[in-house]
């Protein structure tokens, strides 16, 4: 198929990438020409492992573009890969994926042959039909299903594995207006042999939703029994190990430590707490789990403490992206672990392989490392991101506190505390 995607961002690129792989022709829209400029260079503007191959392999299928309206006019399908950031409120800031609608509908003006949109942007159940749909109408002036499908899309890519989650997905969710768009998106997906799920588009807009939430619940979840444990002299990991054995609850997510950041958990679970009390409904659970999550960074230093007076004293923190693979540092819980660190009077020392540049420019004011064993060299360390690298250091004689179970740094440490086990 010829293929538009617009947003050059992180799902835009590794969903556009990838059906390149598959033997699509791409479009990459975006606003942002060093995006573009980069994709040319053969460079991808996102890091991802894997991801820089794939490009230089399928270069030649894959085209830039800042113009809505070329791309529309060469391609048969177009993707919004936008992002929908958070409003103060909790609420998902529908801006980008408006602007893409109105975009997209004043190209289609000009177009005769049928078009295809959907929409893989996260966004609330409802969006589509009542939002973007009679955008694209207006735009258009011509109406759907009659001269263009439309349907929602879902993207369950993880940040740091996000290759092999597109080419070995759980399942494909496809939430269709009409038959005959979803059978596009069925011979679209049919290379990867997935089980596929189509619905109404409510509902798949729905389905991602719940899919973050659950897991994110989980997480908050094995954190509060974390503490527990904690608290009575168990092993988490080992409760886990045995929960986890039974087949209607299964062993994933079940991590305890200082809980979960990145561009969506947070952000989704806010917004389906907004989306819930707009329907006159209290989503307790959905909160505790926000809450959990927010307390359980702040336990690294309440642990430190027991050990040690941190004013005046040097810290070193190992870990600054939200999860290893990935330079992302959107809602790390780096952040409010420093920012505690900072308050209770200790210089920081901080040291990551990939996310140094970002987190500096965020937060200039503290010191940053050129090696993690030089962050482990200050006698008294903070584990926030389990990266393998830090398997490999001599943490002998030194205080950690790990939120990640490195067992190296718990074999060795002259004073180890985790913060669940």
């Amino acid at each position: 198929m010829k293929i538009s995607v617009i947003g050059a961002g992180y799902v835009g690129c590794v969903t556009g990438i990838c059906l390149a792989e598959l033997g699509h022709d791409v479009f990459l829209i975006d606003v942002d020409s060093e995006k573009l400029e980069a994709i040319r260079a053969g460079k991808c503007p996102v890091f991802e492992p894997g991801l820089n191959d794939l490009l230089a392999k399928n270069h030649r299928k894959i085209r830039t573009t800042p113009d809505v309206s070329e791309a529309i006019q060469e391609t048969e399908l177009t993707l919004i890969c936008v992002g929908t950031p958070q409003n103060g409120d909790g609420s998902i800031d529908l801006r980008y994926v408006i602007h893409a609608a109105q975009s997209i509908g004043r190209a289609l003006r000009s177009k005769n042959n049928y078009h295809t949109i959907v929409v893989k942007s996260t966004v609330l159940p409802g969006t589509t039909e009542n939002v973007l749909l009679p955008v694209l109408e207006r735009e258009s002036g011509k109406r759907a299903p009659q001269d263009f499908g439309i349907a929602t899309n879902p993207e369950f890519l993880k940040e740091g594995s996000a290759v092999q989650d597109f080419f070995h997905t759980d399942r494909i969710i496809i939430g269709a207006q009409n038959q005959k768009t979803t059978i596009v998106l069925e011979e679209l997906y049919k290379p990867l042999n997935a089980p596929v799920f189509s619905t109404d588009i409510k509902t798949a807009e729905m389905i991602k939703y719940v899919s973050n939430a659950f897991l994110a619940t989980k997480i908050s979840f094995a954190n509060e029994v974390g503490n527990m444990c904690k608290a009575a002299g168990i092993d988490t990991s080992e409760v886990f190990k045995g929960v986890g054995m039974d087949t209607r609850i299964n062993p994933h997510f079940f991590r305890s430590g200082i809980g979960f950041g990145g561009s969506c958990f947070p952000k989704d679970i806010l917004a389906l707490i907004h989306f819930a009390e707009l329907l006159g409904i209290d989503p307790k659970i959905l909160k505790a789990t926000i809450e959990i999550n927010d307390s359980q960074p702040l336990k690294m230093i309440s642990l430190l403490k027991k050990h040690v007076n941190i004013k005046g004293r040097k810290i070193g923190v190992l870990g600054l992206a939200f999860k290893p693979g990935t330079d992302d540092i959107r809602e790390s819980r780096a952040f409010p672990i420093i920012l505690q660190l900072i308050e209770e009077g200790a210089e920081v020392l901080a040291y990551d392989p990939l996310a140094m540049p970002a987190f500096s420019a965020i937060m200039p004011g503290i010191q940053y490392a050129c090696s993690a064993q030089e962050v482990v060299n200050t006698g008294i360390v903070v584990i926030v991101t389990e990266w393998e690298e830090f398997e490999d250091l001599d943490y002998n004689g030194k205080l950690v506190i790990d939120g990640r179970r490195i067992r190296k740094a718990q074999n060795e440490a002259a004073i180890y505390e985790g913060i669940c086990w």
